[in-house]
C-alpha cells in the first residue's frame, strides 16, 4: 500500500501523523510512504530523518491525496483538502465527525473510507487512540486553567494551590475518565481542592482508591453539580460519548452562579462541546468571555505540546495502520472488531451511528458493506 503523512494544516496544530521509525515499520512490511515537506519539522523530525527511514518528500498534499491508497492526519481534513479526497481512498486520523456537518456530507459524497482514531474501541470500552491525546489534554486543563486564572487574562486572580495560610482554589471536573482522572492527578498535585463527578460508581470507587486525600470522587447529578458550580474557580468538561455529540451539561443559566473570574475548560469541544457557551478556540485565540466567566475551547490541545503528543499518539495509531495497510480495509474490519468500530463513513454511507443520529442521516451497518 502506498500510505501519505499530511503536513497538518489546522491553526497552530504541530502533531504529526507518523514517526521517522514509523515510516521505517512500514517500509519493513513492503509498504510506500510518502511524506509531505516539513510535515514532521514541529515535532523535531527532519525532512532528512524521513527520507533516511525511506520516505519519499513531496511538495504537496494535492500529490499526497493523488498517489496514495491511504492518507493519515492527525486533525480532520480542512475546506482546502475537501475536493482531493478520492472514491475508496482511505482517510485515517481523528475525526469527530459528529460536531462536523459538512465534513460528513463532503465525506459521504466523496464515496472514501474514513476510518476515525477516537471511535476505534477496544473490548473492555476502552479507546485506544484516544487514550493517549486524552491524558495529555487532561494535564493540559489544568494548566491552561490555572494560567488564565491569573488577572492579567480576566481570571479571578487564585493561585489553584494557595500557600500556606491561605485556601487553595477549587476545581469542578465532570468526567472521570482518562481526560478526568488525568486532570484531577494535575490539580491535586498542585495542592488544589478537588471534585471529579460521574456516573459510574465503579469508577469512582477506582478514582477514590488511586487519588489524594484532597480529591473527592462524587456521584454526578445536576442538584451536586449546581451547588459545586458556586464554589468552582476551575470547571474542567471531560464529557464523551463516543462518536457522539457531547450533552450539554453546564448551560448558560449556570454561568449566573459561578464567580466572576471562574474558568471553564472544555475539553468536549472536538465532539461539540458538553457547555452550552462553548464555542471552539484556537491556540493563538484560546479564550473567550461569556458573563464573567473565562472559556477556554482549544479544539487541539495536544497540538500545543506537539513534541510529547505526537509521540505518544504515534505509540499508539502505528499498530492500527500497519495492519490496515497489510490487510486492506476489509479484511482489517473482518478480522479487528476495534478497526471495525473506527468506521464512520464508509462508500458514501454513514457507519456510526452517533454521527448519523447526529444530523439526522440513515444509519448502515459496516457489517453490511463487508
Amino acid at each position: 500500500m502506498i500510505i501519505g503523512i499530511l503536513k497538518e494544516i489546522k491553526t497552530e496544530e504541530h502533531r504529526v501523523a507518523m514517526t521517522p521509525a514509523g515510516v521505517e515499520v512500514m517500509q519493513q512490511n513492503g509498504h510506500t510512504v510518502l511524506v509531505e515537506k516539513n510535515a514532521g519539522r514541529d515535532s523535531g523530525f527532519t525532512n532528512s530523518s524521513y527520507a533516511k527511514a525511506g520516505a519519499e518528500i513531496v511538495n504537496t498534499p494535492a500529490e499526497i491525496y493523488k498517489r496514495c491508497d491511504m492518507v493519515m492526519h492527525v486533525k480532520e481534513p480542512l475546506p482546502s483538502e475537501y475536493e482531493l479526497i478520492k472514491k475508496d481512498q482511505i482517510i485515517f486520523t481523528y475525526l469527530h465527525l459528529a460536531a462536523l456537518e459538512e465534513l460528513t456530507k463532503v465525506l459521504i459524497k466523496s464515496r472514501s473510507i474514513n476510518i476515525a482514531y477516537e471511535t476505534i474501541q477496544k473490548a473492555d470500552g476502552s479507546l485506544p487512540l484516544l487514550t493517549p491525546m486524552s491524558e495529555v489534554a487532561g494535564c493540559m486543563a489544568i494548566q491552561q486553567g490555572a494560567k488564565y486564572l491569573e488577572m492579567a487574562h480576566g481570571g479571578a486572580g487564585i493561585l489553584l494551590g494557595g500557600v500556606p495560610g491561605v485556601n487553595p482554589g477549587t476545581v469542578v471536573i465532570i468526567g472521570g475518565g482518562v481526560v478526568g482522572t488525568q486532570a484531577a492527578k494535575t490539580a491535586c498535585g498542585l495542592g488544589a481542592k478537588v471534585y471529579v463527578l460521574d456516573t459510574n460508581l465503579e469508577r469512582l470507587r477506582y478514582l477514590s482508591d488511586i487519588m489524594p486525600r484532597n480529591c473527592f470522587p462524587l456521584m454526578y447529578d445536576p442538584a451536586i453539580l449546581r451547588e459545586l458550580l458556586k464554589k468552582a474557580d476551575l470547571v474542567v468538561g471531560a464529557v464523551l460519548i463516543v462518536g457522539a455529540q457531547a450533552p450539554k451539561i453546564i448551560t448558560r443559566d449556570m454561568l449566573k452562579t459561578m464567580k466572576k473570574g471562574a474558568v471553564i475548560v472544555d475539553v468536549a469541544i472536538d465532539q461539540g462541546g458538553c457547555f452550552e457557551t462553548s464555542r471552539p478556540t484556537t491556540h493563538n485565540d484560546p479564550i473567550y468571555n461569556v458573563d464573567g466567566i473565562v472559556h477556554y475551547c482549544v479544539a487541539n490541545m495536544p497540538g500545543g505540546v506537539a513534541k510529547t503528543s505526537t509521540l505518544a499518539l504515534t505509540n499508539a495509531t502505528l499498530p492500527y495502520a500497519l495492519e490496515i495497510a497489510d490487510k486492506g480495509w476489509k479484511k482489517a474490519f473482518r478480522e479487528n472488531p476495534e478497526i471495525k468500530l473506527g468506521a464512520n463513513v464508509v462508500k458514501g454511507k454513514v457507519t456510526c451511528k452517533g454521527v448519523a443520529d447526529a444530523f439526522g442521516l440513515k444509519y448502515v451497518s459496516i457489517d453490511s458493506l463487508l
